[in-house]
């Protein structure tokens, strides 16, 4: 067997409607990570509401009420394989009543893919002072993701399609922002995308033969490996709690520093309460352990919720 992939955590970030979970959805549509039947399914579904173009955001949201109102409300999470990275990616909503999940979601990352809305005023919507593009790449690096990518989306959608010239308008405006908040813009790639398209997603774009860098895919395999702290104690800050029939209560959280695997003793703070670790789950198969940026649900003995207990 060859060597075992790294393990990343990556966040889909950017303004309402910029298309992060169509490209989200798409790449690991594309990647092999959900079958055609599937995506076939969400067309028909999507066309009957008369929104077609969200058959690939639908692998990601999963909810009805975000169905109903077309934009992400929760964070999913997905896994896809590059060829150097086992990926898990965090979609992060966009809307601006639910930031407290993106910070959430960010919060988790190694990475941050940036989705920026190319077309005539999707743009200008975003980087405004009270836009999302701006807001998400503060909020990613004041929380610690100092890796990003830049997908320049809806490249299909420019005047004239494909163009090179608002291409560099988006990459100068955006270059300077991130400047600003704390980036190296010359670090972080730029990658003309259509998301829904598929345009320079995993494979070169004939409507893109002006733009000489790497894709989507190509940049994901570029992002540095992070720090692993497996020899410190065990540190999981927990995300939330959930109480599976069958199962129990399980915590879910993301392994900051050490490691946790079945039969360790842990405590939870600030209560105190120790109890030994039955199972770790990662998503949704069991898992002989939790290293630093794995995404966990640890399944204890006797640990009951309060409205339980």
């Amino acid at each position: 067997m060859g060597k075992e992939k790294i393990h990343i955590s990556i966040v889909v970030i950017g303004h309402v409607d910029s298309g992060k979970s169509t490209t989200t959805g798409h790449l690991i549509y594309k990647l092999g990570g959900i079958d055609k039947r599937v995506i076939e399914r969400f067309e028909k579904e999507a066309a009957e509401m008369n929104k077609r173009s969200f058959k690939y955001a639908w692998v990601l949201d999963k909810l009805k009420a975000e169905r109903e109102r077309g934009i992400t409300i929760d964070i999913a999470l997905w896994k896809f394989e590059t060829t150097k990275y086992y990926c898990t990616v965090i979609d992060a909503p966009g809307h601006r009543d639910f930031i407290k999940n993106m910070i959430t979601g960010t919060s988790q990352a190694d990475c941050a893919v940036l989705i920026i809305d190319s077309t005539t005023g999707g743009f200008e919507a975003g980087i405004s002072k009270d836009g999302q593009t701006r807001e998400h790449a503060l909020l990613a690096f004041t929380l610690g993701v100092k890796q990003m990518i830049c997908c320049c989306n809806k490249m299909d959608a420019t005047t004239p399609k494909y163009s090179k010239a608002r291409y560099d308008e988006i990459v100068k405006e955006v270059s300077s922002y991130l400047k600003k908040v704390g980036y190296n813009p010359d670090k972080i790639p730029f990658v003309p995308i259509s998301g829904f398209e598929g345009d320079n997603m995993i494979e070169r774009s004939t409507n893109l033969d002006w733009y000489k860098g790497p894709t989507l895919l190509d940049a994901l395999d570029q992002i540095n490996e992070p720090k692993r702290p497996t020899d410190k104690p065990l540190r999981l800050p927990l995300q939330d709690v959930y109480k599976i029939g069958g199962i129990g209560t399980v915590p879910v959280g993301r392994v900051e520093t050490g490691v946790i695997k079945p039969g360790m003793v842990v405590t939870f703070g600030p209560t105190g309460l120790t109890t030994e670790v039955k199972s770790v789950e990662m998503h949704p198969r069991s898992s002989s352990g939790g290293t630093p940026c794995d995404n966990v649900g640890v399944q204890c003995r006797m640990l009951l919720l309060r409205s339980e207990a």
